[in-house]
This record gives structure tokens, sequence and C-alpha cells, in this order.
């Protein structure tokens, strides 16, 4: 039995379709559903699981050690993924306090932990993208949301945890299942829907000079690579925290443009003034250093972005789909 919480999100939703893809079906979904109408169900339907749990239900149970099923592992995705939350006292209690319960359970219990850190905790990038643990205290996240990232990350470092667990820290992932995220959905999502709309994409303009107006850039991963990325580590023994990202920045200007190709359509873009109250913030260039992810024995390609976002596109955005086995 596999466990995967935040199963009916974005990423975990995903993790679950591969995972019954490679036919495996003992998958405990873990999350928390706001009733019937909760657009994350969309995610879950036509995906195959065990047995599902809220949150707030399992995390007694894992506090307690009792791991139904014989749990072989627990890959914890569950979380505040917003990176615009302002209530700290919720982050750390969702964020942090919840993950270390997990942890510290599943280390006790012998089951191989995978947890979501978040390549938020690298702030404005100032001191690099490298997973390498000794840069760790070095790292000063923008908003609150990496904060509670990166203090979980500490804790387990500080814990003696790293050589046991995995953490994970995703650049900017983008795909299929993200449809109920919101505001935080992708720029390819929300560029397709304002295509739709208007005929053009709205993207922030630059308020550096050492930046053209779209041509900030971010280490962009499809989703797909990133459920083969976290997949990895339950055949492989590594611990330790790991980049999850591509490699390689492109611009806005990169990511968007394949959406209108896609559509056979001619790029329109309008650039528009940043918030205020985000400026201050914003990361202008990442770029996932992911040579310890190669030196653990990922070998797989990665998709081309221009690829990936014509598959996104022409896959699941024009028919309205999700991922399904």
């Amino acid at each position: 039995m596999i466990v995967v919480t935040g199963g009916a999100g974005f990423i975990g939703s995903a993790i679950v379709w591969r995972l019954n893809q490679q036919t495996t079906e003992a998958v405990t979904v873990v999350d928390r559903l706001a009733g019937e109408d909760d657009p994350k169900r969309r995610n879950l339907a036509p995906l195959k699981v065990a047995d599902y749990l809220d949150a707030d239900d399992f995390l007694p149970r894992a506090r307690k050690g009792q791991f139904k099923g014989g749990v072989s592992a627990l890959i914890h995705m569950g979380a505040i993924s917003s990176t615009t939350e302002t209530d700290e006292a919720l982050l750390k209690r969702n964020n942090t306090d919840y993950t270390r319960t997990l942890a510290e359970s599943s280390v006790s219990a012998g089951i191989r932990f995978i947890y979501a850190s978040s390549a938020a905790t690298y702030g404005d990038g100032s001191s690099g993208f490298s997973d390498n643990p000794d840069a760790m205290e070095s790292l000063q996240p923008l908003n609150l949301y990496g904060a509670s990232k990166h203090r979980f990350d500490l804790w387990a470092k500080g814990a003696g945890l790293l050589d046991r667990i995995v953490g994970l820290k995703y650049f900017n992932v983008f795909g299929p299942n993200e449809y109920h995220k919101g505001d935080m959905r992708s720029v390819v999502l929300k560029s397709f829907e304002q295509i739709r709309e208007t005929g053009r994409v709205r993207l922030f303009k630059s308020h550096r000079p050492d930046y053209e107006d779209g041509k900030q850039m971010r280490d962009f991963l499809y989703i797909k690579d990133a459920v083969e990325m976290t997949l990895f580590f339950l055949e492989s023994h590594a611990a330790g925290i790991f980049n999850i990202g591509s490699g390689k920045a492109h611009t806005w200007l990169d990511l968007v443009t394949p959406v209108f190709t896609a559509q056979n359509l001619d790029p329109r873009v309008l650039f528009i003034d940043m918030p205020e109250e985000i400026r201050d913030k914003y990361q202008y260039h990442t770029e996932a250093d992911i040579s310890r992810l190669r030196a653990a024995g990922y070998a797989r390609p990665l998709t081309p972005l221009a690829d990936a976002v014509s598959d996104y596109v022409l896959n699941y955005l024009v028919p309205g789909v999700c991922l399904k086995p």
C-alpha cells in the first residue's frame, strides 16, 4: 500500500495516475475535500484507489503509527500551496507541523517517506539554487509559504533525518489536473483561458532594468516529468533533499508562445503592471541545479518545453479532461 497525501490535488493526483498506469491500485489517498462540489473530486474521478481518508482523520492515526494495509511508502504532497497565504499559524500547522508528524511516524515504522518541499525556499535566488544540505541555512524565502517549507527542511536536517527521508523542491510545475488551483494555476492554463476570452495573453511587465518585459525567467517543469522524478525515489535508496526541475530556465514568452502555436494562432501579448504588493517578492530567475538528482541515478530525458505545452493544450485543455489511467 502506498499512501499519497494531497492525493486529490495537482501533483498528488498525477502521482496516483502514474501509479495506476504502473498497475498499482493499492493506493490510499489522503486529502481534504469540501463537500460534493469540491473541484478536486474531478481529479480523483477517473483514478483507482483502495481507500480515501480525510487529512484530519489521518493525522492522529499516523501519530500513533496506525498505518493500515502494510504501508510501504508515504508520499506527502498535502499542503497549503498558496504563495500569497498570509496566515502564518495556518501554514505552520499544515505545512510544517503536519509534515513533521508524518516524517517521525514513517521513520519509526520503517516506511519510505517522500515529501514536497518547494523552490520557494530559495527566495530571490541570490544564494543560488543548490540542493546541497550545507547551503540550506543561507536561504531566505520571500513569502510565508516558502518559509513554512524551509522551516521543515531545516528541522529535518537538525533532527538527522535527511539520510532517511526524501524532500523534493519542486520548481514551476504545470500540466493537467491543476484546474482547481484558482490563482495558483499555471500561466499555461491562464493563458489558454485568456486566449479563448480575449485572443491575447497578459504578462507582467518587468520592474527591473536588467530584464525586458516577458524575459523574466523560470524553471518550468511538466507534471509528467515531475511525477517520474518523484516516483524514482520509490525504487532508489537515495535520501536527502533534491531539486525537481528541468535544469534550464526559460522566459515567460518561451512558455506562452507554444500555447498560441498549438492552436495555430499568432502570439499576442499585453504587458501589464505587476501589483506593487508582490514586486519585492517576485522571482526574476529560477533554475534548478539537478546534478544531485542525476548523480542519484535519475537518467530519463525531460520533455522539451514546447512539446510539453503542446501536449497539455491539445490533449487536456482543449478537450477539458483530467489525467486518466
